[in-house]
């Protein structure tokens, strides 16, 4: 089972960070009371860090990589260009074929703006089975998250800056 304590994530010596980097969070309306903890645990983690942050919302996950791209084009020869994406959201299982279309199309939009964009698309979103699922994923015991997702974004744009 995938877990943060499997993992050096949370040890923070790897390389942050940049001083008031940019990152721009997008995130959802759906199931918003979960994506809503997300934002509040990744917001948590780039102020401790004095990141510059910004928050955009999209209707449902599908609409992530559309919103990412477009501020991206939009933004990316001003000064307080975004050095990083997040994605948060939070898709559950239902009893339709649904869910898979959007978990895949969601994971291939991110993969496909990491490809695509000099900067880094951090994927946090959850893609779960069941509510409570989701809830051991913003503080329970497969930790938070949205911390976890900032962590990611500023331990990338550490990264990038060595290159």
């Amino acid at each position: 089972m995938a877990s943060v304590h499997n993992s050096k994530l949370l040890h923070i010596d790897t390389g942050i960070l940049t001083k008031d980097a940019c990152v721009v969070i997008v995130k959802t309306e759906w199931n918003a009371a979960i994506v809503d903890e997300l934002e509040a645990g990744c917001i948590s983690v780039l102020k401790e860090h004095n990141a510059q942050y910004k928050v955009l919302t999209v209707p449902g996950a599908f609409e992530l990589p559309f919103a990412v791209k477009r501020y991206w084009e939009l933004n990316k020869y001003k000064d307080d260009r975004p050095l990083a994406f997040i994605t948060l959201g939070c898709v559950i299982k239902g009893d339709t074929p649904h869910f898979e279309y959007v978990c895949q199309g969601v994971t291939d939009g991110v993969m496909n703006l990491n490809l695509q964009l000099p900067v880094p698309t951090i994927f946090g979103v959850l893609t779960v089975n069941t509510q409570p699922q989701a809830m051991e994923r913003i503080g329970g015991e497969h930790g938070h998250k949205g911390e976890e997702a900032a962590i990611t974004a500023l331990k990338m744009i550490a990264l990038a800056k060595t290159f």
